[in-house]
């Protein structure tokens, strides 16, 4: 990368920051592999050496997740609201039980609405009408008994809300949206059924989503399914049963390759992103109101930070005059307003300290 390439700090949600040292590496082999002689985009993925680079990004995710045996590593394409509807179609659809899905934002709310197009689905719980600032104790969840699964979205990018620990389900599937926390924190995979998330908030560029499913839900795969649609096909195929997104998986072994050689372990790499974020939240917090954020203190994202200033049009300018020195995408989402501050796993702590210095200044100057 030119030494005179200047860099904004990116909170974009998503498609979303992307590690430095994983863009340089993708500049400088774009033209021609080492030893191939022809772009990734160019060769075939059948190939030997795409081969290799699909494996190493299986087995990076499979370390850094300390990924089970007994469950498969896929790579699909529709990104994660695909999986709304691939996971029904899967698990929900003619096995005569209904689904229950735990509803904590938007994202939940749009999973639930596909699956109901392949069967029963019973809302366990919905946080609403409290306008999505929290998560449920276990003590409110309304499980169903026989479910086939139930679903939860472990983070929610809109309203800023994360899930501290997955809840607990018993011998239940249990199905989780991981879009925009995924390789965020060590997560105990053995408790889950299926884990799936859109590449782009976290841990490479749109355009692919990862699946990390059990084995044995496999068997719920219907052959009258459509074939790319398939859970167990597509695991048999190892993802190839047609040209899969080569470029993503590619820039997803180099993401989890800078994951690897920085951080070596999720722990750290959680350590990392806790430190972010608090910066942020104390500046929140500290501000007297005049920051006021969404998310109750207890269920607050390390990943999406959310908040909103006292009036539409100081929003505006906030945005605006943090455009301006290089702090970009900070206008929270069009269903809900406000601003938001998404610090994935590539956000450097310089950005987030960047960002609360100009919260600070902007305060005294409007406050």
């Amino acid at each position: 990368m030119d030494q005179d390439v200047k860099r904004v700090f990116n909170f974009s949600a998503g498609p979303a920051v992307l590690p430095v040292p994983a863009l340089k590496q993708a500049q400088k082999d774009l033209l021609a592999l080492p030893g191939v002689g022809a772009s990734v985009m160019e060769i075939s993925h059948r190939s030997k050496t795409f081969s290799e680079i699909l494996e190493k990004a299986k087995a990076n995710v499979k370390t850094l997740l300390r990924v089970p045996d007994n469950y498969r590593i896929l790579f699909l394409q529709g990104g994660a609201s695909l999986q709304f509807s691939m996971v029904a179609m899967n698990l929900l659809r003619g096995s005569g039980k209904p689904a229950d899905y735990i509803i904590t934002g938007s994202w939940g709310g749009k999973a639930a609405k596909e699956a109901k197009k392949e069967g029963t689905v019973n809302i366990a719980w919905d946080g609403k009408n409290e306008n999505y600032v929290r998560v449920p104790d276990r003590d409110e969840l309304k499980l169903s008994p026989d479910a086939a699964y139930v679903h939860f979205t472990s983070n929610e990018t809109i309203q800023g809300v994360q899930f501290p620990a997955e809840p607990s389900v018993g011998d239940i599937p249990l199905v989780c949206d991981a879009s925009s926390d995924i390789l965020s924190r060590p997560i105990p995979v053995e408790r889950y059924g299926i884990i799936y998330a859109g590449a782009q908030k976290n841990i490479g560029p749109s355009g692919v989503a990862l699946v990390i499913i059990r084995e044995d839900l496999l068997e719920r795969s219907s052959e009258t399914l459509p074939s790319l649609l398939n859970y167990k096909l597509m695991a048999e195929e190892n993802s190839l049963y047609n040209t899969p997104p080569t470029f993503a998986i590619y820039m997803i072994m180099l993401v989890t390759n800078w994951l690897l050689d920085t951080f070596k372990t999720l722990e750290r790499v959680a350590e990392n992103n806790t430190k972010k974020a608090s910066l942020l939240y104390k500046v929140i917090d500290e501000s007297n109101g005049f920051y006021k954020g969404h998310a109750q203190p207890k269920w607050r994202s390390n990943m999406n930070v959310t908040w909103r200033l006292p009036s539409e049009d100081l929003e505006k300018e906030f945005v605006r005059e943090a455009t301006s020195v290089g702090l970009t995408e900070l206008k929270g989402h069009r269903s809900v307003g406000g601003c938001r501050a998404s610090i994935y796993n590539a956000m450097p702590l310089e950005g987030v300290e960047t960002l609360c210095a100009f919260m600070k200044d902007f305060q005294q100057k409007h406050g």
